[in-house]
């Protein structure tokens, strides 16, 4: 296959150059672009030095790439999605530009597979990393009985913002510890020694743009009618976001048989062992390829529900690990 990566230089861009390495995706040639300020950067693959191209409205560029990885902003995405597919490469977008276009698929393997085929505009896009990372799970209670209703609170990482977001915590710590003042800029608010529960801007409900995705995309996803409350919170840890999940279905679900439809899920990992304080934390998910799910227990508010805790990481499941598994679909066909 011949692949593009669009946004090499990065978080999300670099994390597919290592997935893409690690699960040995057949690449046979791969061109890496990305913005004027980072063209020119050079990145190792598969033993080779790969340097990154300025990304322009040039369709030769693009000429015989089968797969175009792009990890850019929606407005960049938008602007060069004619450029990237005019050759006849298929454009997985992980930015929000096409989420909810309904000529565009929105794909997680574990849940939608088939749908990849259907994508008149040569686009697939990748989800919203906690829409993702909710849904996996859901996927296989939804296959014993239909969810109705979800409440999620999320757990979010400052890597969720970018590497800057990260290395803005970091420096907040460390001008806590030395007495200086505490500087603010990726932020609404300080986020060392606090939780800032807001992510991204208020739409007219109340609610955030993040918040409103998981709403939107989780029905897309599942093709179903469900309901989903969310509020989405950045904590201070650095990497892997988590989730508080309550779900309400049609028939009362016992835990037992929900466990067991979890442990068989693909892509689910359960730790729930509270006897020996065993769950997931994103202390220990950061790096893995698995949503890992613990906590799960009937919730005692409502007959038909249940309620469960997840973390995974959202750079590699939430983003470059779905966007090569979506791919590895392609390679199939």
């Amino acid at each position: 296959m011949k692949v593009a990566i669009v946004g090499a230089s990065g978080a999300v861009g670099q994390e597919l150059l290592k997935v893409l390495e690690q699960r040995n995706f057949p690449v046979n040639e791969l061109r890496l672009f990305g913005s004027s300020r980072s063209a020119g950067s050079r990145y190792a693959f598969k033993g080779e030095n790969m340097e990154v191209r300025e990304l322009k409205h040039n369709p030769g560029d693009f000429k015989g790439i089968d797969i175009a990885f792009t990890s850019t902003g929606a407005t960049v995405s938008r602007e060069y999605a004619d450029t990237i597919t005019s050759g006849g490469a298929v454009m997985i977008d992980n930015s929000s530009a096409f989420r909810m276009d309904p000529d565009v698929p929105l794909v997680v393997p574990e849940c939608n597979p088939d749908d990849v085929f259907d994508r008149p505009r040569g686009i697939i896009a990748n989800p919203n990393c906690t829409t993702i990372m909710m849904v996996v799970p859901l996927k296989a209670i939804e296959n014993l009985s239909h969810i109705t209703r979800i409440h999620v609170a999320s757990y979010q990482s400052a890597s969720g913002a970018g590497a800057r977001a990260m290395a803005e915590l970091e420096a907040q710590y460390s001008q806590i510890v030395n007495g200086q003042e505490v500087k603010v800029e990726k932020f609404p608010h300080q986020l060392a020694y606090n939780v800032i529960p807001q992510i991204d801007i208020f739409t007219d409900n109340l609610y955030t743009k993040e918040e409103m995705k998981m709403f939107d995309e989780t029905r897309k996803i599942l093709h179903s009618d469900v309901r989903c409350s969310a509020t989405c919170v950045r904590i201070s840890s650095l990497r892997s976001h988590s989730e508080a999940v309550w779900v309400e279905t049609e028939r009362a679900l016992e835990v037992a048989e929900v466990r067991k439809a979890l442990e068989r899920a693909p892509g689910v990992i359960v730790e729930d062992d509270p006897a020996s304080l065993k769950y997931p934390m994103p202390l220990h998910t950061a790096g893995k390829d698995a949503v890992y799910v613990g906590r799960i227990r009937k919730d005692i508010s409502c007959d038909n529900g249940i309620t469960f805790w997840l973390s995974a990481d959202q750079i590699r499941k939430g983003a470059a690990l779905n966007a090569v598994q979506i791919a590895e679909i392609l390679v199939g066909e």
